[in-house]
């Protein structure tokens, strides 16, 4: 069974490309296994049947170096077993880890009935420049695929050069220009390297020589060394304008916040996901599960932050929810897609209510 790595930089649309890829698999069944940055599993909660027996969550760690790749190997192995009816597993990786180490995991996995299926890299156009200034590493990773997926071209101001110079920065691998993480589910099955890809990795790429602290060392120079989380419940509902208050004064180190937020009585019906990436803010209002509490469950993503500061400012949203007023939601509408214009097309990142194809995903 082939097991392939699904990885991108935080915020880059790697769980609505999963999604998609579960909506429309055309038949094949797909097992994922989830790896959260953040102690909530948010990533998880999105991905379409994470209640299913295919789905496996790994989180509060990157699966690079929080997980052991023999532990990873039993989750493979549960995947794998006939009965789950799986054609092929993608483990989504969180948007710090070490693609690098994940396809070594997978290299060297002792499992019989598993074959390394390719590395995805998933990139935001609009975000690009910034994030290869930020983290020159990104290079490294883009010659490491053998599919990169351009995402989010719909927002990028200059996409058919972004989409060049991927094209430049990678080695032989297929470059897919996406908007929503929509790509044709072939290109998951085609991705798979050559055995003489595979080979050069294993050797020139793939080699480790640390062991001890030397491995720990290495372990420290990875992206997620920088970046610290924070993750955030609460059982009573945020009042909208602190919230937007926070939200737009957020530090530029605060770079990914996700999660769900509870509005209260200004919207009793939906909970609302909550996606942010650098300066860019988007809510997507979408229906209360019908079993299950009803809680804002948030992680926060950042260099340098300051998490008891960031803990007391949502919990100041939380305590005066009861003083809010009902204006406040204009702040969150502004930042929901089509609230404004009901012509604008919605454009949910995680399509949460659009209907599975009958025994095609997980």
């Amino acid at each position: 069974m082939p097991v392939v790595i699904l990885a991108g930089f935080l915020g880059s649309g790697k769980t609505t490309l999963l999604n998609h890829l579960l909506h429309r698999s055309g038949g094949s069944r797909i097992g994922a296994v989830v790896n959260d940055f953040g102690a909530i599993e948010i990533d998880a909660m999105a991905v379409a049947g994470a209640l299913g027996d295919s789905t496996v969550s790994l989180g509060n760690g990157c699966l690079c170096c929080a997980v052991d790749p023999g532990e990873l190997d039993v989750y493979l192995e549960r995947l794998a077993r006939p009965e789950t009816g799986v054609d092929v597993v993608v483990i989504e990786a969180s948007g710090l880890a070490e693609p690098q180490e994940l396809v070594r995991m997978l290299l060297t996995s002792e499992l019989t009935g598993i074959v390394y299926g390719g590395l995805v890299e998933v990139v935001d156009a609009a975000e690009f420049d910034a994030t290869r200034a930020r983290h020159p590493e990104i290079d490294r990773h883009l010659a490491l695929a053998d599919l990169v997926v351009v995402n989010k071209l719909d927002r990028a101001v200059d996409g058919d050069r972004v989409l060049d110079l991927v094209g430049s920065l990678t080695d032989r691998a297929a470059v897919v220009p996406a908007t929503y993480g929509r790509i044709d589910p072939e290109f998951l099955f085609d991705c798979r390297p050559s055995e003489e890809r595979i080979g050069q990795l294993s050797f020139d790429d793939l080699h480790d020589p640390h062991d001890g602290e030397g491995r720990e060392h290495e372990h420290a120079t990875h992206l997620h060394a920088a970046y610290d989380s924070l993750s955030f419940v609460s059982d009573v509902p945020l009042d909208p304008r602190r919230l937007m208050r926070f939200l737009d004064s957020r530090s530029e180190g605060l770079y990914r916040i996700k999660g769900y937020v509870d509005l209260g009585p200004y919207d009793p019906r939906n909970r609302y996901l909550v996606h942010a990436v650098g300066r860019f803010l988007r809510f997507y209002p979408e229906p209360w599960p019908a079993d299950g509490e009803r809680l804002t469950q948030l992680v926060l993503i950042g260099s340098g932050i300051d998490a008891p500061a960031l803990t007391r400012e949502l919990q100041d949203c939380a305590h005066h929810a009861p003083h809010a007023d009902e204006h406040g939601m204009w702040g969150v509408l502004r930042y929901v897609q089509g609230a404004e214009d009901p012509d604008e097309p919605e454009a949910d990142p995680e399509d949460p209510e659009e209907p599975a194809e009958p025994g095609s995903a997980a």
